[in-house]
């Protein structure tokens, strides 16, 4: 029993191959691959839930906004776990729960049941995410670090570009569950990996009583917000309820604040956030998950009903493809001399301006797959380009907790581009061309936002 607490050992030949940080980088590659080739699977189906359970898509949503609400609850948690209890350990038993509750949303009767199981494969998603980056940056040489974690975005952009294909096969022809069921051989892989790639935890933080207080209050304002958005987007619930959530939202989120800066062992670093480098990537990574997430719903709302499931995973496959191949080589076309802020300037500025042409024409799938690469080409030079100014900004012991709170911006971005979107698409009625093109004036401003908040960083930590 002892021995399921305690991290293991790599082999010797593993430990001391001259290539061992790119192994530990590779297992948490696949982990990168997995997360968001679930994400971009997910919202494929949407269409065919919305059929299957006789539920409008503001329901459906939940699918996506439950898994997605857990994990930005839990991230900072888990990344502080990590730091303390060894971060190999957590993201092992991440990857178990997460495959574990992906077969169990496989065999779900009903909406219901899938929601909830989705709250639980976030549970371990949340125990992956949070220690990803943290494992990369304690992997790698310091100076490697920008690569490293480029690799890793590239994975991630990898599953992103495969999951709409492969939702589209699997929606066409196996049926929805199967989404769900992919990612339980791919798991059973991961951990196998994981045990003899990763490395141990040589730098623990200290330990301390959980903040389930600072947890709820940040449930309760992001659900609440996100709950009163499905609302106006077409949830049934009475309209009088929009105005009690949005309440509810603001008064939790200025609870959790002064909560976490008065209690010893905060959910999240708040001695972090005096910092305005770290401040301004974490708003960075909101933003640039919005704008990746956002056409993940809408490309598939407005092409399913006249192109089919297997045409609109084509043309989504555009946008993590661009940022594919972007955060991959990316960082040779660009000047050696441009530092992070460059980067991520140039970049969030390619991506509104894919966002802008794509409101020309929304439901041309050849245009709307040209404008889709752009804007994932300009996010694959923002992301590791902003991750790395982060990570680099904060010492390696908390490096976890720095990590764990990425991922909750990046959490809360992607729910805000879900329900942003499927806003969007209510207001504009049918067909969703209306909508789309309001979406995709939305994303290209979040995205310019990105771009002024890079451009007004105070330093560059990384060059």
């Amino acid at each position: 029993m002892r021995d399921l607490l305690r991290e293991s050992r790599r082999p010797h030949r593993v430990r001391e191959h001259p290539y061992a940080p790119w192994f530990a980088v590779g297992a948490v590659c696949i982990g990168a691959f997995m997360g968001q080739l679930d994400a971009s699977i997910v919202t494929l189906a949407f269409p065919a839930m919305q059929r299957e359970f006789g539920a409008s898509l503001a329901a459906v949503q939940w699918v996506s906004l439950g898994y997605l609400l857990v994990l930005v609850a839990l991230l900072a948690g888990a990344g502080r776990l990590a730091d303390v209890a060894g971060r190999k350990l957590v993201y092992l038993y991440g990857f178990v729960v997460f495959t574990a509750a992906s077969a169990a949303c496989g065999l779900a009767p009903s909406l219901a049941v899938l929601v909830a199981c989705r709250l639980v494969q976030a549970a371990g998603a949340a125990m992956l995410q949070a220690n990803s980056v943290a494992l990369v940056v304690s992997s790698v040489p310091r100076e490697r670090m920008r690569t490293g974690l480029g690799m890793q975005a590239a994975a991630q952009a990898l599953g992103l570009a495969l999951g709409p294909v492969a939702g589209g096969v699997l929606v066409a022809t196996a049926g929805w569950r199967w989404v769900f069921w992919i990612n339980v051989p791919v798991g059973c892989v991961a951990v196998i990996a994981g045990r003899y790639l990763l490395p141990r935890t040589r730098h623990r933080g200290r330990g301390g009583r959980f903040d389930w207080p600072g947890l709820v209050l940040l449930g309760a304002s992001t659900s609440a917000l996100l709950l009163a958005a499905s609302v106006v987007s077409g949830l049934d619930l009475p309209s009088w309820s929009v105005p009690v959530l949005l309440a509810v939202a603001a008064g939790a989120a200025i609870g959790f604040w002064r909560w976490e800066a008065r209690v010893p062992s905060a959910l999240i670093d708040t001695a972090l956030l005096r910092s305005r480098v770290v401040t301004a990537g974490l708003a960075g990574a909101l933003g640039g998950y919005l704008v990746l997430f956002g056409p993940l719903v809408s490309i598939p709302q407005v092409l399913v009903a006249g192109s089919g499931e297997l045409v609109a995973g084509l043309v989504l496959t555009a946008l993590p493809g661009g940022f594919a191949v972007s955060a991959l080589v990316g960082d040779h076309l660009l000047p050696r001399a441009w530092g992070d802020r460059r980067r991520c300037v140039a970049g969030a500025v390619a991506a509104a301006a894919g966002c802008v042409l794509a409101a020309a024409d929304p439901a041309a799938e050849g245009w709307a797959g040209a404008c889709l690469a752009l804007t994932g080409a300009g996010l694959g030079l923002f992301v590791p380009a902003n991750n790395a100014v982060v990570m680099a900004a904060v010492p390696e012991r908390t490096a976890a907790t720095a990590g764990g709170m990425v991922g909750m911006a990046r959490g809360i971005g992607t729910a805000l581009g879900i329900a942003v979107v499927t806003l969007a698409l209510h207001l504009g009625g049918h067909p969703h061309e209306a909508g789309a093109r309001a979406a995709s004036a939305v994303l290209a401003a979040v995205a310019l936002l990105a771009a002024l908040t890079a451009a007004g960083r105070v330093r560059d930590p990384v060059s």
